[in-house]
């Protein structure tokens, strides 16, 4: 089969197409040929410049969400067969119940290797059947911002309500997962961009309020568009630049969900804020196989039809990474087999 593997060379030329031998599923394992998979914000990781990179091996394959078909299972398999239609989890260890460290390291595309290739072995119960009218581009994008989402909105102790009010930033894949989850859902959604084509693609989407998150009160601006009960669950992606803004648009017994770190990972949090509305501060690591069930059931039940940006096909994966790293997309960017 072909597959794509980290070389350890900087840049986007560090990725190198190889030939390597299909494996054959062992027990509780499933095979499966793949038919399209998307990049997430953390597989820029090992192409970013020296000091603010994550390391990878070499010869790793990249990438955690992947779709496709069944060709074989090993012994005892149950749940899937040859011929199904599948979605894989995005940790190979965290099938169901609460985060342990122990799962970090099985992160496909982290700790082992990932789903850039045209075969992979799954633990077959972290595999979802898709249902014949989600593609397989569409169910490529779930596993981890989609699952993400999901964990963000309901993953807590505060889970998000209809007529709610929800603050998701930017238009990556997480926030427009989490936009089209929670409309689906019956809360209203604040999005925060510095683009007025980003933000009106998210209106499109059933986007209630756009604010540029280049202004100096964003914040001020979410918090009126949320009413006085505020923001009940946000999204926070930005980190250090921005959490403790978020904090200030929350209304009382509300949850600040972490899912990323894009303006640093060591934020002084403002305690006083926090106390004072009883908001509840968590990060959330994706989620595990089970959730991701709920994602693709929750999908289907309610036509959400995830936003693709660009399809790339696989001789073209170095491209798809490039165009990921503009960061001029909106969704999710795909790569097709």
């Amino acid at each position: 089969m072909r597959a794509w593997e980290l070389t350890g060379s900087e840049g986007i030329d560090g990725l190198a197409m190889v030939e390597r031998p299909i494996a054959a599923p062992g027990p509780g394992e499933a095979l499966v040929r793949v038919r399209a998979v998307s990049l997430n914000f953390r597989d820029l990781g090992p192409f970013r410049s020296a000091g603010g990179g994550v390391a990878r091996p070499a010869g790793l394959i990249p990438l955690s969400d992947g779709a496709g078909e069944v060709v074989a299972v090993g012994t005892g398999v149950a749940g899937v067969a040859p011929g199904d239609r599948v979605v894989g989890g995005f940790f190979r260890d965290w099938v169901s119940g609460p985060w342990k460290r122990r799962f970090r390291d099985s992160a496909l595309g982290g700790g082992i290797d990932g789903v850039l290739a045209e075969h992979v072995v799954y633990r077959a119960d972290t595999l979802v059947t898709i249902p014949a009218s989600m593609s397989f581009e569409e169910a490529a994008t779930l596993p981890c911002a989609g699952v993400t989402a999901w964990n963000a909105l309901w993953g807590g102790p505060t889970s998000l309500r209809p007529g709610d009010t929800v603050l998701v930033q930017g238009t990556g894949g997480v926030s427009i997962l989490a936009l089209q989850l929670a409309k689906a859902a019956g809360a209203r959604v604040v999005v925060t961009s510095s683009s007025e084509s980003k933000l009106a693609v998210a209106a499109s989407l059933g986007a209630d309020a756009g604010v540029d998150r280049t202004a100096v009160d964003w914040e001020k601006q979410v918090a009126a568009a949320a009413g006085e009960a505020g923001i009940r669950v946000a999204v926070d992606v930005g980190g250090t630049d921005t959490l403790n803004r978020s904090l200030r648009t929350m209304g009382d017994g509300s949850c600040l969900a972490v899912v990323g770190g894009l303006s640093g990972g060591r934020p002084a949090v403002d305690l006083l804020v926090m106390i004072s509305r009883d908001i509840t501060l968590r990060g959330v690591f994706v989620g595990p196989a089970s959730m991701l069930a709920s994602v693709v059931a929750a999908c289907a039940a309610n036509g959400i039809r995830p936003y693709l940006d660009r399809r790339f096909g696989f001789d073209d994966a170095p491209a798809a990474f490039a165009h990921m790293a503009a960061e001029a997309h909106v969704g999710k960017v795909v790569i097709c087999l």
